[in-house]
């Protein structure tokens, strides 16, 4: 199948970075989210984004303009269905929610559309029951900043078919990415491993072994990680990072039992960034302290 259009459901922080992904690799991208209040701060991202790349070298002026001209927003998950050739729902991680997803999926969009998900842990194969059409639902992981972050996992469910891993690998090398296919297990590759990293790192920071400066700093020198435990998590949301572990440790077993201190500062009300402070304080407009 040629795709030619990518319909994006969710406008929230994947969503937008994911619709950017698409437009700038040249597909036809139908933004979608009921909250017109998130759509149009997802656009206003998108031109953001897109201008601050051009200024910093990394996108051509050109493709800038060709890459909004390509965008455009819904707040109809049905009428996207109809319009797109490839779909990918960026909801938050709630089963409920993707489940209901894939129900109107399968009623309202192309016979031969991929429905795909963005989740970073939940079962692909359990939201391919609701279709009639399990060989085309794929797990399409992407990572958060979607514009700098290379990597996809692309999650084959027990029913996925190799042209649909075929489609999906066409399409994340068209956003300039990097695909790693992954055979569905919780958590898939990089959730698991990370959780593990970050639980620990909570381990360590509740028994005084370390201050969290340094426990960053020791992994991004010492290891080579882009990012610390505690900027990694502070980023993506201590609630999300508690509700994968809670998840893990339901499926694979104690090693992935949260620590208690990820549940305290959720319990606080400190969810990272997004509430202005996480494990570090971002109220301040000075650096983050803790």
């Amino acid at each position: 199948m040629d795709v030619k259009t990518v319909g994006v459901i969710g406008a929230g922080t994947m969503g937008r970075g994911i619709a950017y992904a698409a437009a700038l690799g040249g597909y036809r991208t139908i933004l979608e989210d009921v909250m017109p209040e998130t759509l149009a701060k997802g656009m206003a991202w998108i031109k953001q984004s897109l201008d601050e790349g051009v200024s910093r070298g990394k996108v051509e002026s050109s493709s800038r303009n060709t890459a909004l001209a390509l965008i455009e927003t819904s707040s109809s998950v049905e009428n996207v269905c109809r319009e797109a050739d490839f779909l990918i729902e960026a909801v938050p991680e709630e089963m409920e929610l993707k489940l209901e997803l894939f129900t109107l999926f399968d009623k309202f969009a192309k016979p031969e559309a991929v429905l795909a998900s963005n989740t970073s842990s939940l079962s692909v194969s359990e939201m391919a029951e609701m279709t009639y059409r399990p060989e085309l639902c794929v797990g399409m992981h992407f990572f958060n900043p979607v514009p700098k972050m290379r990597l996809i996992e692309v999650v084959r469910a027990p029913k996925t078919s190799d042209k649909t891993i075929a489609i999906c690998r066409e399409v994340g090398s068209r956003m300039g990415k990097e695909v790693v296919v992954v055979k569905e297990s919780p958590g898939f590759i990089t959730t698991r491993v990370n959780a593990l990293i970050g639980n620990e790192a909570f381990a360590m920071l509740e028994a005084g072994i370390a201050s969290a400066e340094d426990i960053d700093k020791a992994l991004k020198l010492g290891l080579n990680h882009p990012m610390g435990p505690f900027e990694l998590v502070d980023l993506v949301g201590l609630d999300v990072r508690l509700s994968i572990l809670e998840y893990l440790h339901s499926t694979l077993g104690e090693k992935y039992k949260p620590n208690p201190l990820i549940k305290k500062l959720v319990a606080e009300g400190r969810l990272g960034r997004k509430t202005g402070r996480g494990v570090y304080d971002y109220s301040s407009p000075s650096e983050p302290k803790k």
